[in-house]
């Protein structure tokens, strides 16, 4: 990539403007899951259809980013960023105006679609504009729109859709993803695509194994923080007993792990990408097994999900500094892929743990409070015979 020097106040505006639409992408993706029983209500469908709306967005992620990256490979980063955050207001405006399920599924795919690339562009700038041995901690800090997004963004989101309408957190999303636009433009420097892009350069990342492995890593190794996260409020509801108007403090804690955990990530790559890696991948698995056994105490469970939010966002710092590491001249396709990692995470924990409480409970058993169906209901069952 071909850029001026810049200096340390035109770097920190850059890098503020592109947390700023870090933290929206990142509530538009996780507000929903907060907001699952008040989709499922007003869809009139069972909360682990309506769970299928998070899968809906996180589809959209995986095929999104190798799309854009290939489509847009000539494309100077600056206003490519631009560009992906009018996608995200479109997609945000179009959710809040559905009328029926289905095209609520259809505009969160569409909504996914800028993500993965607008989280890959960001980490190619933020590491183009980094002093040498530090590109994981300016990737972790434009990441740490994601972490804000689980820290305020989603509770925020959530309580104005419990108090309101869930429709009303999506349109301003959406207006703000368009003044993150504007922003952006005004702030980040312009950057050119590498000298020779191409849409066949882009793919040729798929062509490396070591491209696969860190994408494996990353869409495995993150799975369960989806798994949980996608029925946390359902959980803390109708298993734990924290009544729906304070659970989103409990999604502030988690997004508090992730703030922390983001940093930590950033920390540890670049004091060594793969021991990072291996470290934080023990982490997530101790952190996830403390949870199984934390779900019927508020106190441990807040405790349990802190540690959870904190163990797997500061696997994807290390994992992003690692595909663009591995991916040789495909660096856009190569930043992006960590985007699809995380989301193809996504869809399948949403989607297996739907399937979990879809297959082992009826959906005709007695509802639960609040009019959640049958899954729900049948949730409490399936925590207390663990």
């Amino acid at each position: 990539m071909t850029h001026q020097p810049h200096t340390r106040l035109q770097t920190l505006a850059a890098e503020s403007a592109m947390i700023l639409g870090a933290f929206l992408l990142g509530t538009s993706e996780f507000a929903a899951m907060g907001l699952l029983p008040e989709m499922a209500r007003d869809s009139h469908v069972t909360i682990d259809v309506a769970g299928t709306s998070v899968t809906a967005y996180a589809l959209g992620v995986v095929i999104g980013a190798p799309l854009i990256a290939t489509m847009a490979a000539k494309t100077p980063r600056h206003m490519l960023l631009v560009f992906l955050l009018l996608f995200c207001a479109a997609g945000n405006a179009l959710s809040a105006l559905t009328g029926s399920f289905s095209t609520l599924i259809a505009a969160r795919f569409m909504s996914g679609l800028p993500h993965g690339a607008y989280f890959g562009i960001a980490s190619l700038i933020a590491a183009t504009l980094a002093h040498p041995g530090r590109r994981a901690q300016a990737v972790a800090r434009v990441m740490m729109g994601l972490g804000l997004a689980n820290l305020i963004g989603a509770p925020v989101g959530t309580f104005l859709g419990e108090h309101t309408t869930w429709r009303l957190t999506y349109f301003l999303l959406a207006a703000l993803a368009a003044l993150a636009a504007i922003i952006c433009r005004a702030s980040v420097p312009a950057i050119q695509a590498a000298h020779g892009s191409g849409p066949l350069k882009e793919l040729s990342a798929l062509a490396k194994p070591q491209v696969w492995l860190a994408f494996g890593i990353g869409s495995v190794g993150l799975g369960g923080l989806f798994a949980v996260y996608t029925y946390l409020v359902p959980t803390l509801v109708s298993v734990t007993g924290i009544s729906e108007s304070h659970a989103p403090l409990v999604l502030v804690v988690i997004g508090l792990g992730m703030f922390v955990g983001n940093f930590l990530g950033g920390w540890l790559a670049d004091r060594g990408i793969m021991r990072a890696i291996g470290i934080l991948l023990v982490l997530n698995l101790v952190a996830f097994a403390i949870f199984f056994f934390s779900v019927h105490n508020t106190i441990a469970i807040s405790i349990s999900v802190f540690v959870a939010g904190l163990a797997a966002l500061a696997l994807v710092p290390p994992l992003q500094a690692r595909l663009m590491d591995v991916a040789g001249h495909a660096q856009a396709l190569g930043a992006m892929l960590n985007g699809c990692a995380i989301n193809v995470a996504n869809a399948l924990g949403a989607a297996l743990g739907g399937a979990v409480i879809a297959a082992h409970f009826s959906p005709a058993s007695t509802p639960c409070p609040r009019s959640f169906t049958g899954p729900i209901a049948n949730l409490d069952r399936a925590c207390s015979l663990a």
